[in-house]
């Protein structure tokens, strides 16, 4: 009796997976292999999706009938971190209905660790500064017991500090134990005019000047200077120039 119900059983069992299994192979061809095959040889435009999450493009892609896939992820300071950069084929691109659109996410800016400066002269914490991307900003001269004259006694953005590059780096530089020492300022490729005029409101003076043809630059325009800027001397200390001066240049035989 017991083998009999079991026979039973099976019989409305075996019926009932070969219909689910039918039912699966269905729903497979009508929602997979029947519009693939309709549409083998329909076109779509590629839309634009640059500058959106990766998630939001590949679903833009999808309401197109395309499909998105994540190839690369590359720093890019434009676009932030998880968008699109780059998607190839381009927007506006005419392609097969199903076709795969590539897409290169941003990782966001490159970043950098901060180096230490205090105790480096000023020549080495720029090229520090230059092996990571950064850049040397403003310079202030502050007396120091601590420090030698002409080496950094503090940065404004802490070592190890992660920022993007290119970011700019102010610093404090030791001018020594005595406050008489002045920074020589810059005057390279200013007038005459303006440099004497910087040259005096640092405390110092101007010295020696020397006039030399230059095609190149207005007459009365600072070509060169010594000593050199951000040098520390003696304040009243005269600042020797060599001046651009009118005329043309003639070769020797």
């Amino acid at each position: 009796m017991k083998k009999l119900r079991d026979i039973k059983a099976a019989s409305f069992r075996i019926p009932a997976i070969v219909l689910a299994a039918l039912l699966v192979l269905f729903l497979f061809f009508d929602n997979v292999i029947m519009p693939r095959y309709v549409q083998q040889d329909k076109t779509t435009t590629v839309p634009n999706v640059v500058g959106q999450p990766i998630d939001e493009a590949i679903q833009v892609l999808g309401q197109a009938g395309l499909t998105g896939k994540k190839s690369d992820t590359r720093t890019d300071k434009q676009y932030p971190e998880g968008t699109v950069v780059v998607q190839n084929p381009p927007a506006g691109t005419v392609v097969k209905f199903g076709r795969g659109v590539y897409l290169t996410v941003s990782g966001g800016e490159p970043m950098v660790n901060v180096p230490a400066l205090r105790g480096r002269s000023l020549r080495d914490a720029t090229f520090a500064l230059e092996r990571f991307g950064l850049v040397l900003g403003n310079v202030r001269y502050e007396v120091s017991e601590e420090y030698p004259q002409g080496t950094i006694i503090d940065q404004d953005t802490p070592e190890n500090t992660v920022v993007p590059v290119g970011r700019v780096i102010n610093v404090a530089v030791s001018q020594g134990k005595s406050a008489d020492q002045v920074p020589v300022p810059d005057v390279l490729k200013k007038p005459f005019s303006e440099a004497e005029r910087i040259i005096i409101q640092a405390g110092l003076r101007i010295g020696n000047l020397t006039y030399q043809i230059n095609t190149e630059l207005l007459p009365n325009t600072v070509i060169d200077q010594f000593p050199k800027s951000g040098e520390l001397v003696p304040s009243g200390r005269a600042i020797d120039l060599v001046v651009a001066q009118k005329g043309e240049k003639t070769n020797d035989l």
